[in-house]
């Protein structure tokens, strides 16, 4: 049985301001025609496959598309993540059931299980959604409340697996021992690991959560897809891919991964300002003139309108920074979008991102929606 496995699609993401949504629709595409190429039996979709538990009607509408797409050629199998909205996301799952479309439902102790058949027997595919201790904490006694190896450990046990057959989980956590990368919202101080050895006993587990694809512990048994496309200049060198595992018999799982190539790369140049705004020529031969492009200056002070001259030659310079003595600052880089077209929401994410130069989480955006709304009740906006 020959399965496709992805995460993190973050369908309506923004990467500092710049809607990604030409880039979204065009790997999407992508993975479609790998599906319509290679045929896999499923496609796992391992959770963050919005960017916001309150997605727009533009994301609706594409993951509405990149759906109907798949399961005109295969199954289709997706687990809400953190920044879902387990609610939004199971909408119509029975529904969609029909077209073997398969969603995690929203946790009530119960894990959707799907059942595949090959010619050596049943696959069982368990669909464990984003897990929080407190979702736990309703169902199950754990000794500490705040432990999320406990919460999953015991979410999984209450799955009632027969680990003597073959079993696909798909899940979304911090596996203890994953690298991130600038886009993640991880919490600090280790408070959202997952021991990993609550996963013993699967044939193989589809991660998400961690957007650099890589394995967890020895061999591919364990394993996060990564994202489609770069979404920080982090990942600048990483190799996006669809995941595609093969199951043999029991205990055969083969790995490999099949190469995604995005509209835009994402890249990252230092120079002095003289040196990058007349580099034009150097660009074209590197083929980084259309990509998303983070440039560091080394000059001592700052050029007047620098952001705006870079832009002429990089159309799409995301960001500019200023080396000195060693150390990086961040450059004020101004906003072309009319704020006036901007939400409440959307104004507070802008001032939070340059305030401190990271996204806020889902839950931090949920406060501020919940403030809003509020405010918005009392006349006071």
């Amino acid at each position: 049985m020959k399965v496709f496995h992805i995460a993190d699609l973050h369908i309506g993401k923004k990467m500092y301001g710049h809607s990604l949504t030409e880039d979204q629709a065009f790997i999407l595409d992508q993975i479609v025609q790998l599906a319509s190429l290679h045929r896999p039996d499923a496609v796992l979709i391992c959770g963050d496959v919005y960017d916001r538990r309150d997605p727009s009607a533009q994301s609706v509408a594409m993951l509405d598309d990149f759906l109907t797409r798949l399961s005109d050629v295969t199954k289709v199998m997706m687990i809400s993540g953190n920044h879902d909205s387990p609610e939004r996301l199971a909408y119509a799952g029975r529904l969609l059931s029909s077209r073997g479309v398969y969603v995690s439902p929203v946790y009530d102790k119960t894990v959707r299980r799907v059942d595949l058949e090959d010619r050596f027997g049943c696959v069982h595919f368990y669909l464990l959604p984003y897990i929080r201790p407190s979702m736990a904490a309703r169902f199950f006694e754990l000794e500490d409340a705040g432990s999320y190896t406990d919460a999953v450990r015991a979410a999984i046990g209450a799955m009632d697996v027969d680990f003597s057959q073959r079993n696909v989980l798909l899940s979304h956590q911090f596996v203890t021992g994953a690298s991130v990368c600038e886009s993640e919202e991880i919490l600090v101080g280790g408070l959202e690991n997952v021991d990993g050895s609550v996963y013993d006993g699967f044939d193989y587990v589809a991660l998400g959560h961690i957007h650099t694809p890589q394995n967890v512990r020895a061999g591919s048994r364990i394993r996060y897809a990564g994202t489609p496309l770069k979404y920080s200049f982090s990942e600048a060198s990483d190799r996006k891919s669809v995941t595609q595992v093969t199951l043999g018999e029991k205990g055969d799982v083969q790995v490999d991964c099949l190469g995604l190539t995005p509209m835009r790369e994402v890249s990252m140049i230092t120079g002095a300002f003289d040196e990058v705004r007349l580099s034009a020529a150097y660009g074209e031969e590197k083929g980084i003139l259309d990509n998303y492009l983070s440039v560091t200056l080394t000059d001592e002070t700052e050029a007047l309108n620098a952001f705006q001259t870079l832009r002429a030659v990089y159309p799409n310079i995301l960001q500019m920074r200023y080396e000195r003595s060693g150390r990086i600052v961040d450059a004020q880089i101004p906003q072309e979008e009319d704020i006036a077209s901007k939400s409440p929401l959307e104004l507070f994410e802008d001032f939070y991102r340059q305030q401190n130069g990271v996204e806020m989480s889902d839950d931090q955006a949920a406060y501020v929606t919940d403030l809003i709304r509020q405010l918005e009740a009392s006349g006071k906006r």
